[in-house]
């Protein structure tokens, strides 16, 4: 769990190894500093000080495999639905019903236990560090980084847009409209620290494009695709509640149907691998 860098290019004079590392690699200042603080920064083969000047063919080395302490997180066999995974990252199919984060109720019976349990089974001595979140009733792809830097990448490619995520989502009614974008914004729900609502005067920029796969039971339910253009919390759930079709099973933002939970899953992550570089599709 290394990184290699042979320097190519060197953009102005005086070019640093913390410039390649801050500016080529995108290294944090905080995970910076632990690995200088460290020694755990390289030039061809030598601990180096960070602040020298680099040359063409210069070849930068971090070592990323160091060992972290998670005992912070209980270890629970629960056998995951491991999907994809590398040296880098684990991608999981969470199932509903089930945090992803521990807690006082979630304790140990979230998918961060079950994952301190594999990273303990493989030998990976790594903080848990669930990249993605997912509601307790959604089901669905989640990545867990394998050290701090995937998951600063990866969670940059987040915010850049770069990141993008798709759901099915089972709402109530038919919608006459079969593609269309809801552009409305969110914010938290005054007197709530779970709730979110739309607001007009104080909410963040919310956009969800949808296509409607098909229409169930005579058209009394809508099967449709969602590509979130933002990543708001509850932001599918608020936004078809508010256009007058809440997700079904959705007791918070709609009606009590029956069903115990809302029907969402988060059905395919497309980002690009923060070490090789090439897109990455990711089903279930």
């Amino acid at each position: 769990m290394n990184i290699e860098y042979i320097v190519k290019n060197i953009p102005f004079e005086n070019y640093t190894i913390n410039d390649i590392l801050l500016n080529d690699l995108n290294f944090s200042k905080r995970l910076l500093k632990f690995l200088v603080n460290n020694r755990l920064i390289l030039c061809n083969n030598s601990i180096c000080n960070t602040n020298t000047y680099v040359k063409i063919n210069d070849v930068i080395t971090v070592f990323l495999d160091y060992e972290e302490d998670n005992s912070n997180i209980l270890p629970i066999n629960m056998g995951l639905d491991i999907i994809y995974q590398d040296d880098w990252m684990l991608i999981i199919n969470k199932p509903s019903g089930i945090a992803v984060h521990p807690s006082i109720l979630h304790y140990s019976d979230s998918l961060s236990n079950g994952v301190r349990y594999y990273f303990d089974s493989i030998n990976l001595k790594k903080k848990i560090r669930p990249v993605n979140r997912l509601d307790f009733n959604t089901s669905g792809l989640v990545i867990f980084a394998k050290c701090s830097y995937i998951h600063d990448m990866l969670s940059l490619q987040m915010q850049n847009g770069n990141f993008k995520k798709t759901y099915l989502a089972l709402i109530h009614g038919k919608l006459e409209s079969k593609k269309g974008i809801i552009d409305l914004p969110i914010a938290r729900k005054s007197g709530s620290i779970i709730e979110r609502c739309i607001d007009f005067e104080n909410g963040k920029k919310s956009i969800t494009e949808y296509e409607v796969i098909k229409y169930i039971k005579e058209d009394k339910n809508s099967l449709v695709k969602c590509n979130l253009l933002t990543g708001r919390t509850h932001q599918i759930r608020v936004h078809f509640s508010y256009i007058g079709h809440p997700l079904v099973g959705d007791t918070l933002y709609g009606i009590d149907d029956g069903f115990n939970g809302q029907k969402l899953d988060c059905c395919l992550l497309e980002f690009i691998h923060p070490i090789t570089k090439k897109v990455l599709k990711i089903s279930h």
